[in-house]
């Protein structure tokens, strides 16, 4: 049985970064093996419910009203549409159904809407997900009551680079939202962007933060950024490949119970890479075309890289709320 650890230092963690790269992605693969079953990686199928006009400045986003990224505004989506693709991602293999409003956070009314179509989804059979923004205790209550397995709230970077990416909400209005969150007893799904300029020592602290909470995230999305025209990160250097996998694998032996994700980025990932990340303990991802507004591999690439690896799609399994 793994411990589970929740007092993790960050020189601790520096030194797992540092490893000879075969040596840490065999320890990686050992914690990995000893949770869960070797070859198989959960999928999740990520819609935007409500695109573009964010009031926030997040400096990697296509969807802040800061920027001019060409994107097209959308009101919030009709509840026929969002079951339709419900139902198609669930066709292609999705057990997941997680849903994205671009909100610094939700009025109550919009929230309503939302709770239909997370019953909606739960009466498909799937596993619910939503990323609203910031949400207060009652909120949460809310959409626990509704019947929502997962809340999706990324703490992005290390406290100490936070402020060169996002002005308009602080870190702690991230671990505020998480606290709302655990404490109705949803799941959280909570990670983090590399390749945002950050440091290696950024990549340590990020996952301190996650290591450290009371709970591990029961996920845990590792995005590669993204570079938007219009965005301030545009021009950012592309982080090695080879440090992507590193977190990846760090994160797999800090938090061994936690399904770690690989979310946006993965149009530029090699299938080499996508492997390295699967050996690494990566056993969850975004499946279709889109993540909300960002391109994502097509999902026959993605099945054919499954064959190839000898990789099976994890099965749908009851609903996932927990309570504390």
């Amino acid at each position: 049985m793994t411990e589970l650890r929740h007092d993790w230092q960050v020189s601790e963690i520096n030194t797992l970064l540092a490893l000879p790269f075969n040596d840490l992605l065999f320890q990686a693969q050992q914690v990995h093996r000893a949770n869960f079953p070797a070859n198989q990686v959960q999928i999740s199928t990520l819609l935007s419910i409500k695109t573009g006009a964010c009031p926030e400045d997040c400096g990697y986003c296509s969807q802040s009203s800061k920027y001019d990224t060409a994107l097209e505004r959308e009101r919030l989506l009709p509840l026929s549409e969002v079951i339709e693709a419900a139902k198609t991602a669930q066709g292609q293999g999705a057990t997941r159904f997680c849903m994205g409003a671009a909100w610094r956070n939700p009025t109550d009314k919009n929230l309503d809407r939302v709770v239909e179509m997370v019953q909606a989804v739960k009466g498909l059979g799937m596993e619910t997900c939503v990323t609203l923004g910031m949400l207060t205790d009652k909120q949460a209550e809310r959409l626990r009551e509704a019947g929502l397995d997962y809340y999706n709230h990324n703490l992005d970077t290390s406290p100490e680079f936070y402020g060169n990416v996002i002005s308009t909400r602080t870190y702690q209005d991230r671990l505020d939202t998480i606290e709302h969150v655990r404490n109705a007893g949803i799941n959280v799904c909570s990670g983090g962007i590399l390749g945002l300029g950050e440091s290696r020592q950024d990549r340590a602290r990020l996952l301190q933060q996650l290591a450290n909470m009371k709970h591990h995230p029961e996920s845990v999305p590792i995005n590669d950024l993204v570079r938007i025209e219009g965005t301030p990160l545009a021009g950012t250097d592309k982080l090695d490949p080879l440090e992507f996998v590193r977190t990846v694998a760090v994160a797999r032996i800090l938090m061994p119970k936690s399904y770690v994700r690989l979310s946006a980025g993965r149009t530029e990932m090699s299938d080499e890479m996508q492997a390295l990340c699967f050996f690494a303990g990566a056993n969850s991802m975004f499946y279709g075309d889109r993540l909300l507004t960002t391109d994502n591999p097509s999902e026959n690439h993605d099945m054919q890289l499954f064959a190839r690896l000898g990789i099976q799609a994890e099965a749908a399994k009851p609903s996932a709320s927990v309570h504390f």
